[in-house]
């Protein structure tokens, strides 16, 4: 293994020949580049794979030598100032490249049919193995320099990527509002590295932590400035992870491929600032105040995520929502010093909500088959419902996520959950109140959206009349535009002369829909020379479904390696024998035995939060099943609860409902303060420059003007009426002048 370190450089780059080959192709073989576009998807997932079997060795071999490489070489040097660039390999760094490769693998294969129809196929796999190169470079950086430039890169994907469609206005307007948000959290990270280096000299990690482990204790550095710049570097990790209360972009960030939000806003980018803060651990443990800070800001968003993800319509805001908040658990436990336990959380969270977001996808394709291309209605939950009958394995897949989620043991969130919950009332009980709270209102709502979409009966049917001899579906063009791309002829019932009497006959119809060939059923009814066709969702295809099915079975089994078992009298696990080097670095000093008891309790208490959030979410929902048509679709909310409630109760369950639909009237601030206000201060100082740094030389001229204007008048041409001026003037001089001296 000592031979292969020095190798391990090639790590980010193995992805980044596809997007150079395929840019290369479309400028000098666009034809052929085109034509042969699957072979680039196949080189994009085997290349993954690549570095997915390199980051399982490098890990197995981290368990059994914790040990920790870096390599480290020269960019430039001048003077005293010298910027090394390099790889560092350790247990952190491992566990990112493993989520990375293997969430990556199972999104791309999945991409490589959810994407077939889009003429964007190829700039999109472009887009992502360039991403995957930048997320590998980020985690594997070495210094605070390093990890910059790759953060500005990742971001610069995100850009693309939530952009993909950017000739949609709102897909445009996603896009620059992730991009400003996160310029804000970027430009604070860029100050507070160059902070630190004017404290400490260097950019180095180990450098960082010895260096103001020294000044610290030695009283040799302006606390002050040392904790604006701890605090600038945490700006960037609230930007990046979406937390509050810079979280606006992630929701808006839905405007993407559904792809894009299993990768990025579920198991990667959102990640990179959990990654940042648990790189700089050691560095933020010296200043206490801004442990507190980060365990501050992390139950903050928690709670926000979880209360604004109760009522939203979308299915794909509500599990931003959803990550939003689980994200904040991860920052809880790492301000609350938890090392372990938000590692763990960022290990099944990925895998669980990669699947919940392939899963939607899979919901989102099977509602194309009768709406069409629509965002506003194919994931809008209120319009879905029973699609548990059509798309049964969507639904398997998407439930064993959904409890996961909710923390019901034995599968993966269960495990690192209870391990925040508990950690949490050994640091506060205030935070481990709000904290379990919370795990309630997860169960709570992600059983509404699992409620919502697959249960009841399907809440909307498209018809198409008789008199609508065509129908016309949409497909997407490269840039994004929706185009009317084929037509195809409706199946007409067949004639009978029974009136009266309903002919119901299974059939199938060759639709060419989004411009890929897939059979879908429907069913024609004839009733007094009416004929309409309904059409129906249906399953989504195997390779949808081999990825859904994969992420199953890690979401199943990933809790494993957080389970403790006994070794020699002690209690080991393979995560934190993975993480043994970091663990002993933060705690020197922890035990590493387990009460059972105690774990048992406990995990009596959190499951029981969840199953109480699962009873709510049934009681509020189920009634909606049966007369869902009836319903204000805006109100679904409260009329889904009792009938019985009182004047007061409803005013309450309004309030929740209004805050949650409105994103928590975050974005009206913002406008509102934000725009708004620099709006009117644009006004002032636009009024401020033409009135007075332009009114006062306008004045004098002005002023010159009018004297010239009335001084040209006095002049007649007449010699007598100038001399009359002339004594006039004189004489009032030496009256003046008589009048002054006597």
């Amino acid at each position: 293994m000592d031979y292969t370190y020095p190798y391990l450089w090639i790590i980010p780059i193995i992805p980044l020949p596809i997007p150079m080959l395929i840019g290369v192709g479309l400028i000098v073989f666009p034809m052929a580049t085109k034509n042969l576009r699957r072979m680039w998807s196949f080189l994009s997932i085997f290349l993954l794979n690549v570095v997915m079997l390199l980051s399982v060795y490098l890990s197995i071999q981290q368990i059994n030598k914790s040990s920790i490489y870096q390599y480290v070489w020269s960019w430039t040097i001048n003077n005293d100032f010298s910027l090394d660039f390099g790889y560092l390999i350790d247990s952190l760094a491992s566990i990112m490249v493993i989520l990375i490769s293997t969430v990556g693998i199972l999104v791309l294969f999945y991409s490589d049919n959810y994407m077939y129809h889009d003429q964007g196929y190829l700039r999109f796999f472009a887009y992502m193995s360039f991403f995957t190169t930048s997320m590998l470079g980020l985690v594997t950086s070495v210094n605070l320099i390093q990890i910059y430039i790759f953060w500005e890169l990742v971001g610069m994907c995100s850009y693309l990527l939530i952009g993909f469609w950017f000739t949609r206005p709102i897909a445009a307007n996603a896009c620059q509002k992730a991009f400003v948000t996160n310029r804000v959290g970027d430009f604070g990270l860029l100050l507070g590295i160059l902070g630190l280096y004017a404290i400490t000299g260097s950019f180095e990690f180990r450098d960082l932590f010895e260096i103001l482990n020294k000044v610290v204790s030695n009283n040799e550095v302006n606390f002050l400035v040392l904790t604006l710049c701890t605090l600038l570097l945490f700006t960037g990790a609230v930007a990046k992870s979406s937390q509050f209360p810079l979280h606006v972009w992630l929701p808006d960030a839905m405007e993407g491929p559904t792809p894009i939000s299993a990768l990025i806003h579920a198991a990667t980018m959102v990640a990179a600032g959990i990654f940042l803060v648990a790189r700089l651990l050691p560095l933020f443990i010296i200043i206490p105040h801004i442990m507190n800070f980060i365990s501050f800001i992390g139950i903050v968003t928690l709670l926000f995520g979880a209360t604004l993800a109760l009522a939203q319509k979308d299915i794909k805001r509500s599990l931003a929502y959803s990550t939003m908040s689980q994200l904040g658990y991860m920052m809880l436990a790492l301000g609350m010093g938890s090392y372990r336990a938000a590692l763990f959380h960022l290990i099944t969270h990925a895998y669980s909500k990669a699947l919940l977001f392939l899963g939607s996808g899979s919901i989102i394709h099977s509602m194309e088959a009768i709406v069409g291309y629509s965002p506003d209605k194919n994931q809008n939950m209120v319009l879905m419902g029973g699609l548990k009958k059509h798309v049964p394995i969507t639904k398997t897949a998407f439930l064993i996520g959904t409890l996961s989620l909710c923390g019901i043991p034995p599968l993966a969130c269960f495990w690192s959950k209870d391990e925040i919950l508990n950690d949490s009332w050994l640091y506060s009980p205030v935070f481990a109140i709000i904290a379990c709270f919370t795990a309630g209102l997860t169960a709570f709502y992600m059983f509404r959206i699992y409620l919502l979409t697959f249960e009841g009966h399907l809440n909307v049917h498209f018809k198409n009349y008789s008199g609508q001899k065509s129908g016309s579906c949409y497909s997407i063009s490269p840039w994004g535009k929706e185009i009317q791309k084929n037509k195809f002829s409706l199946l007409l019932s067949r004639n009978t002369n029974e009136k009266g009497i309903l002919f119901f006959f299974n059939t199938t119809s060759r639709i060419f829909y989004n411009g890929k060939k897939m059979i879908r059923p429907f069913i024609s009814i004839s009733c007094f020379g009416i004929q309409n066709t309904f059409f129906y969702p249906s399953e989504s295809d195997s390779t949808i479904l081999f990825s859904m099915s994969l992420l199953v079975l890690f979401t199943c089994l990933v809790g494993i390696i957080g389970i403790p078992y006994n070794k020699n009298g002690i209690y080991f696990d393979l995560l934190s024998n993975l993480l043994n080097p970091s663990i002993n670095l933060l705690h020197p000093n922890q035990n590493n035995s387990i009460d059972w008891y105690e774990f048992v309790i406990n995990a009596i208490f959190s499951v029981g939060l969840a199953f109480f959030g699962i009873f709510i979410a049934f009681f509020s929902y189920k009634p909606i099943y049966s007369s869902f048509k009836n319903l204000n679709l805006e109100n679904s909310f409260v009329k889904g609860c009792n009938k019985k409630n009182t004047v007061l109760w409803e005013k309450i369950i309004n309030l929740i409902y209004d805050w949650s639909y409105n994103c928590g009237y975050i974005d009206f601030l913002y406008r509102i303060s934000l725009d708004g206000g620099l709006k009117r201060f644009a006004e002032l100082t636009h009024f401020f420059d033409r009135r007075g740094i332009d009114g006062i030389p306008n004045t004098f001229g002005f002023l010159s003007l009018f004297w010239g204007e009335v001084i040209k008048y006095l002049g007649a041409g007449r010699i007598s009426s100038y001399l009359l001026f002339y004594l006039g003037m004189t004489i009032f001089l030496l009256f003046y002048l008589f009048l002054l001296f006597f």
